[in-house]
């Protein structure tokens, strides 16, 4: 009877053994969590993911999804987010429940003037919700828990599948929102027909003026009366979401994207010209 008490115990002390070892086992070391720091870069191209990367290491998802700046993978995506062909290589494929997240845009906030280029495709038109292209996520306070969002509007607002609302939003330290909105006659024609098209939102602090562009082309300007610099609260930005929300309202964009840049600077027309021709 002793023995096969004393038997038992070894037993147990063993499937413990193996249980706590598994548990180290699995536990990621404290070096493999990304740390929460800015990098400063060298040129006004502050931000950039591509989803190219063909490197083996690049095969985990998550790093292949990394801003090309600073390195930082994006956080693990949902099983749900796919890698497509893109317009130049691989690009990113969302769905309305989930986006990406990065742990900032490095300091891409500080910008006073400011370029968001992107491509997209999209074929099919939201009628329930407004769906988020990309936010930034703030503690400041703002009921949007933002400092800026990009959104094509659903159909119930107006869009249709050849006239889109698009929105721009920037929140300031101090003095509210504002909104640069193409709405009515002036929404973006045929952005969600199932084909890639570049998009770029240009704000210049000299002319108070946001360009909207799309393919290369100006479609639409639109002035902030003499509003000169943007202060976006970058202190209070708590991380980037690519194609997703901050708010309780609206969807994660449930379509493509490919080739994201964010420059601290307003980029000429030309400029904007060269990235639609060279695909990029």
């Amino acid at each position: 009877m002793l023995t096969k008490k004393i038997n038992w115990l070894l037993l147990l002390l063993m499937s413990s053994a193996i249980v706590i070892s598994c548990q180290k086992m699995d536990k990621p070391a404290l070096g493999d969590y990304p740390e929460d720091v800015v990098v400063t870069p060298t040129t006004p191209l502050r931000f950039y993911v591509n989803f190219d990367s063909a490197a083996a290491a690049d095969k985990q998802i998550n790093i292949r999804f990394k801003d090309s700046i600073s390195g930082y993978p994006s956080f693990f995506p949902d099983n749900s987010i796919k890698i497509v062909p893109g317009v130049h290589g691989s690009a990113y494929q969302g769905n309305k429940d989930k986006n990406l997240r990065y742990l900032n845009v490095n300091d891409w906030g500080k910008s006073t003037s400011f370029t968001v280029s992107l491509w997209e495709k999209k074929s099919t038109l939201n009628q329930g919700e407004a769906e988020f292209l990309m936010s930034i996520p703030s503690t400041a306070g703002h009921w949007s828990n933002a400092n800026m969002l990009l959104i094509f509007d659903n159909g119930n607002a107006g869009s249709t599948l050849t006239q889109t609302i698009i929105k721009f939003m920037v929140a300031e330290v101090g003095n509210g929102d504002h909104w640069f909105e193409l709405t009515g006659a002036s929404r973006m024609p045929n952005v969600t027909d199932g084909q890639w098209h570049h998009l770029a939102f240009v704000y210049d602090e000299t002319t108070s003026a946001m360009k909207f562009f799309r393919d290369g082309v100006l479609w639409s300007t639109q002035t902030w009366a003499g509003h000169g610099a943007i202060h976006f609260d970058h202190t209070k930005a708590t991380g980037f979401y690519l194609g997703g929300k901050t708010t309780d309202w609206g969807n994660a964009f449930n379509g493509s994207l490919d080739q994201v840049r964010m420059y601290n600077k307003a980029l000429s027309d030309a400029e904007v010209i060269s990235l639609y021709n060279s695909k990029l």
